[in-house]
Order: structure tokens, then sequence, then C-alpha cells
């Protein structure tokens, strides 16, 4: 039996894989200990296996805020360290899996105190800014694409695993007779598409129209407006603030429109969809990881200025008018998910340990 500590950040984009590694640890008998910020601590609760403990770190982001703030995120870090470093001395892991973030940062400067073998699982195609700072500390990096920008600088050795999803993505197929298209902005919802994508609906042919069933989510306070704008467009969809069943939902729909997250690009290739990804267009994660689906020939990777009205309506009645590409780019947006079993293998031999410096 191990002893593993898995350090994850303050977003479900880092919960979701830890927590999906924990408790495959725990069913193989291993003693896993979870630590994260107050952001996500009831997620963890909630999601985590029964035997798995949890350690609150006292830490939190530091990029995009003030001078100030940042100094005092990062005071946050090295107290949380010099304290888990403490008691590293009295119950040491064999091993500490970061799944990101900056409250993930205090576990990895504790680990190399004590010499404990750090892994490291960069979600995105490019490495995000907390990774990027840990890098020098770590022993294995592991990656969700095959591909990762910007990971030149590391004497890490380099894995590719994948990325871990919630069970619930490796369902059974499913199938609709019924054309469905699926909008998600992520948890928050995304103005632009709440914007462009009904208007677009409106200007698809009338045939298509009559048969489109709409799956939207967005934010709280949109839910009405788009509610009476399908409907008083003679539409037929279901406009909700949260999707609680998204794996099903995203298998009936024969095509997918949304941000690109890592989490939503890997829960796509593990089903198998056709998408429309429009990167948050601040955020160079994003857009790596849309290019990589889009590379595949899944989807498209639409820059947010080009994705218009005129644009995506086009779009939609040409690849509903194909069935057959639809259904091809299907078969190409398709990655068999294995990340789980091969973090876990991984985990577990220890001699790939020794020639990662």
């Amino acid at each position: 039996m191990k002893n593993i500590w898995i350090a994850t950040g303050g977003t479900g984009g880092h919960v979701f894989p830890a927590v999906a590694v924990a408790a495959e640890l725990s069913r193989h008998g291993h003693r896993v200990t979870i630590s994260t910020d107050g952001r996500v601590m009831d997620m963890v609760r909630k999601n985590k296996p029964p035997r798995a403990g949890i350690v609150y770190i006292w830490a939190g982001g530091v990029g995009g805020k003030s001078k100030f703030r940042a100094i005092i995120s990062l005071f946050k870090i090295a107290i949380t360290a010099a304290l888990l470093t403490l008691r590293f001395m009295i119950f040491r892991p064999d091993k500490v899996v970061s799944f990101g973030g900056y409250a993930s940062v205090p576990a990895i400067l504790a680990a190399r105190v004590w010499r404990v073998p750090v892994y490291l699982h960069e979600q995105n195609a490019v490495i995000g800014r907390a990774n990027k700072f840990a890098l020098r500390w770590i022993d294995v990096l592991m990656t969700s694409f095959p591909k990762v920008n910007d990971i030149s600088k590391t004497n890490a050795k380099i894995i590719y695993t994948g990325l871990p999803v919630r069970n619930e993505f490796h369902p059974k197929p499913i199938s609709s007779d019924q054309p469905r298209i699926l909008i998600t902005g992520g948890s928050l919802g995304a103005s632009v598409l709440d914007d462009i994508v009904p208007k677009s609906i409106v200007a698809l042919p009338v045939a298509l129209k009559k048969k489109l069933f709409i799956v939207h989510q967005t934010r709280p306070d949109a839910v009405r407006r788009l509610q009476k704008f399908y409907a008083d467009a003679g539409i037929h969809a279901n406009v909700l603030s949260f999707i609680h069943d998204m794996a099903e939902q995203m298998a009936k729909a024969q095509l997918v429109i949304g941000r690109s997250g890592a989490s939503t690009v890997v829960e796509l290739q593990t089903l198998g969809r056709p998408a429309i990804l429009v990167p948050l267009n601040i955020n160079p994660d994003q857009a790596a990881n849309a290019n990589a689906f889009a590379s595949s020939g899944g989807g498209f990777a639409i820059p947010q200025e080009k994705f218009t009205v005129k644009w995506l309506s086009a779009t939609v009645a040409d690849l509903f008018g194909n069935p057959a590409r639809l259904n091809k780019m299907a078969d190409k947006a398709k990655v068999p998910n294995k990340a789980v079993e091969n973090i876990v293998k991984l985990l577990m031999a220890d001699q790939l340990i020794k020639g990662a410096k």
C-alpha cells in the first residue's frame, strides 16, 4: 500500500481529474490525501472516495491580480509550504501528484524538501502559469494532449497520459433521431454564445429549424430571455442555467458549440462528438486546446472575433445538410480515454522515476 498525496487547484477542471485518480487509487487499497483551497472544498468533499483524507490549503491564484494582492497570494503559498514541510517530516507521502493551480504549489515545494517524487499533470495544450512555475521541482510531467507548448525548459520526464474525466463520460452510446445541438459556455455561460448562437439558429433553413432541438446552457440571468427568444422563433429548445446530465446531453448531440477548456475538449474526445469551439479570447490555454481538437478533424476552432451569425448559420446548415460529414467528424474526434488507468499505472511503477532527470 502506498501513501499518495494529491494536490489540486481551485476549479472543477483541476478537481474532477484529481478525484477520479484518487478514487482509482483508493479502490486499489492505497491511502490517499487530497489538498485544495476553500473555493472547491465542498466539491472535493462531495466527489472524493470515502476513505480519502482532505487537507485545507491556505493559498490562491496569483495571475490577474494587482501587485499587492499577488504578493499576498505568494505569502500564503510560502506559509502553507512551510506548514506542509513540517507535516511531511512526520507523515511523509510516498509520492505527491499535482493537478495544477496555485493551491497545488505548496505540496510540491514541501515534497522537494524531503525528496518525495513529484508528478505534475498539465491539463491544457499549453502549460499554465502555476505549472510552469513548478516545472523546476518536479520529476514527471503528465500531459492531457500529445503535444504541449512551452515546456522545453524542464528536466522532468514527459509522459502523455490523457486527462481523466468523470465516470459518466464513459457511457454506452446514446442515439437520438432528432437533430440536436448542445450549446455550453461552461458553468458561468458565455455571453458571445448567447448573442450569436440563437440568431444563427433563427437564420437556418425552415425545414432544418422545424426538426432541430436545442439544449442551451447559459447564465441564470439570461435563461428567461433566451427561452422567450427561442419560443417566439418557433424553435424547440431547453434553456438551462446548469446541466446536471452533461455527459448524456453531449452524447445525444450531433453538434456541440462551446468554449474550449481542457475538460470540455477531452470530454468531447472521450464521447466522440463533433464541435465548434470558440476559445475565450484572453486565454491562450483555450486557443491551444481548440486548435488541438480541430487539427484532428473533429471540428472547428474559430476565434471569437470571427464567430459571426453569418458564419455560424452557414456552417451549421452545411453540417446538418451533410450527415455523413458530421459522422466522419465524430469518428475523427474520438480518442479512447484511459487517462486514469495510465496515471495510476505510472504512479505504481517506481522504476520510471529513475530516468526522470
